[in-house]
């Protein structure tokens, strides 16, 4: 039977069971917090970004998902530095110009923070004079960095990258460092 894990990535741990970094590296992996094996991740989350990763140890699943020509939806909760107007969010899902090309159309819309939601550690920088504000992104390709360049292509750069949702699965009630199995 496939097992499917989902786990709530917290900020400032690499998403790979090992760290092949300097040695004598003492970075946070997944193996700080998922004692199971033979599961995989399925796609990657940046080191300073949290939220939902699905881990499997199907391999086709895990294609399926982490492989952009598949176009699963990954849902993004982002706090982004200045609030976003109208045309911000126009320009978002029409799709915005990056070094690497034209990124395909978003679903995006403002949100406010999100309910319960665990303090950062260390917390985001503050700026008294600009205001900050709150959007879901969801896209379905997966460049790196893709969120972040797209929002600092529009003017207003990520603060705080979360991602709540990857197709059916979704962050939920899951606490940060926390993970669950889950239906395939």
């Amino acid at each position: 039977m496939t097992r499917v894990i989902l786990f709530n990535k917290p900020f400032d741990v690499l998403s790979q069971f090992t760290d092949k970094g300097l040695e004598g590296s003492t970075r946070r992996t997944l193996s700080d917090f998922i004692d199971v094996p033979k599961v995989y991740p399925a796609g990657r989350l940046d080191r300073d970004s949290e939220g939902l990763m699905v881990l499997t140890d199907d391999g086709k699943l895990q294609a399926r998902i982490a492989d952009p020509r598949h176009k699963m939806a990954k849902t993004y909760w982002v706090q982004v530095e200045g609030l976003p107007d109208d045309a911000t969010l126009a320009a978002l899902r029409k799709g915005v110009t990056l070094k690497d090309g034209l990124t395909k159309p978003a679903d995006v819309k403002r949100i406010d923070e999100p309910a319960d939601l665990w303090p950062r550690t260390p917390p985001i920088r503050v700026r008294k004079s600009v205001p900050d504000g709150w959007i879901a992104l969801t896209i379905r390709e997966g460049r790196n960095r893709q969120v972040r360049r797209m929002t600092a292509a529009v003017g207003h750069p990520t603060l705080r990258l979360i991602r709540a949702r990857v197709g059916d699965w979704s962050l939920g009630d899951l606490a940060t460092g926390e993970w669950r199995d889950s239906q395939p």
